[in-house]
């Protein structure tokens, strides 16, 4: 297969990487020269005939950050949000502007640079924005703001709170108004909708496969992970974003958040991306730069690249658990066929090397918000545990990284304090977790 393809070649390929992945069901679509093709494989929920269509959403998780950045984006452009400015200007109940969340920019918290907890923690049933936002206590930072990459939920959710406080509308009503409705596109939403998504499912080894009775983002989560999409939604999404759009986006800001924000930050979006604009993943390894991201709901996976000098834009979707295997099959393939589509694998190392004897000196409690990760070290081997989950064991490189071991493995790797070269630090998918003991504190407790 060689580009240009038509809809059969598009086809042919998805319909064959879901048979060898056993994946239920899944769409492709690709634009390539203002052109966009299509193509749809497999089921909305295996076992039941009911075929993928190419109206058909799957919920797409953390992609829906890119819809939030945007919104933040437009109100930027239009002088009602200023990016450098302490997110406490706009959203009091945050506290002092020059402590904790409060401190932290629009733009930190769009690039993930702000160095809140990856995750909101444990909350009442039925809490709605405003009452997380009032109720308190604000997210709590892991590092000072700035200075590192570590991807975080809560950084989103004050993003969708920003959003609703400079527009007086609810994110959802914003992101239809201002973004889905300009674009074509039919609102929808893992929490149920007059477009309801299809069933996520889980892949167990073997191929058993087991369908997901429903997803578990709240409403509260909307603006971090609550969207669905058909791939041709997403491919007109990143098409308002390229240099020949006609709108929502304007230009220049469309190249502003494909800029790079972790240039000489002490970690970058390790195991994610080659870099993170605002709202945006960066993809530099085939020559052309690439911008995307990828997301994850309960048994699904979904993922979505562009690149803005040739405007080509492919999206994958995906209704399980193993799709992420599917996707980078699918970019090898089309890697091979002439369409060098920028990526990063979040499951295997980019440079593999023989594996090492774990180090000891790795051992030890690490720390993002409510989460822990503990390390243990036996015999030469690590293993970790995430708060009360069952202990995986590493597969430990030479450099401190490291994979998981299991049916979706995942890239990790230990870092050094600069001062001290003692590890003092774990960074997983792109989250970053602190040594119990190491951890940022805040300005008014260090007097």
């Amino acid at each position: 297969m060689t580009w240009p393809v038509d809809a059969d070649d598009l086809s042919g390929l998805l319909t064959g990487l879901v048979r060898e992945y056993g994946v239920p069901g899944a769409q492709l679509a690709v634009r390539w020269r203002s052109r966009t093709v299509t193509a749809e494989a497999g089921e909305e929920t295996a076992g039941t005939g009911h075929p993928v269509a190419r109206t058909s959403a799957f919920p797409v998780g953390s992609l829906t950050k890119p819809f939030t950045a945007t919104l933040v984006m437009l109100l930027a452009e239009d002088g009602d949000v200023e990016l450098d400015q302490p997110v406490a200007k706009y959203l009091p109940q945050l506290g002092s502007a020059t402590s904790g969340a409060g401190q932290v920019t629009p733009r930190q918290l769009l690039s993930h640079t702000g160095g809140l907890v990856a995750n909101l923690g444990e909350q009442a049933p039925g809490t709605d924005r405003r009452r997380w936002l009032e109720g308190g206590p604000a997210p709590e930072l892991v590092h000072p703001p700035g200075t590192a990459f570590s991807y975080s939920n809560a950084g989103y959710l004050l993003a969708g709170c920003l959003v609703e406080a400079i527009t007086g509308m609810s994110w959802a009503e914003a992101v239809e108004s201002i973004l889905l409705r300009p674009l074509g596109i039919t609102p929808s939403s893992a929490l149920g909708a007059a477009r309801p998504p299809v069933t996520g499912h889980v892949v167990r080894p073997g191929g058993r496969v087991l369908p997901v009775a429903e997803q578990t983002v709240t409403a509260l989560e909307e603006p971090v992970a609550a969207l669905a999409a058909g791939a041709a939604d997403l491919v007109a999404f990143a098409a308002a974003h390229l240099p020949t759009a006609a709108g929502p986006v304007d230009r220049r800001t469309a190249e502003a958040m494909r800029n790079d924000q972790t240039a000489g930050l002490t970690a970058g979006p390790f195991g994610l991306a080659d870099g993170w604009g605002l709202g945006w993943s960066l993809y530099r390894g085939t020559g052309a730069r690439w911008f995307g991201h990828d997301g994850t709901g309960d048994g699904t996976w979904c993922h979505l690249r562009a690149e803005p000098d040739s405007g080509t834009v492919v999206a994958l979707v995906t209704n399980a658990s193993n799709g992420v295997f599917l996707w980078d099959a699918l970019v090898e393939r089309l890697r091979a066929s002439g369409l060098a589509v920028g990526s990063c694998s979040m499951v295997a190392p980019a440079e593999p090397r023989d594996p090492v004897a774990g180090r000891a000196e790795c051992a030890g409690r690490y720390c993002n918000g409510d989460t822990t990760y503990t390390i243990e070290a036996e015999n030469g081997r690590l293993f970790l545990t995430v708060d009360a989950e069952p202990a995986t064991e590493l597969t430990c490189l030479a450099d401190l990284r490291f994979t998981t071991v299991g049916p979706t493995p995942l890239l990790g790797r230990f870092g050094r304090d600069p001062e001290t070269g003692a590890v003092d630090h774990v960074q997983i998918t792109g989250r970053l977790a602190r040594r119990a003991g190491t951890g940022h504190r805040r300005k008014d407790e260090e007097a």
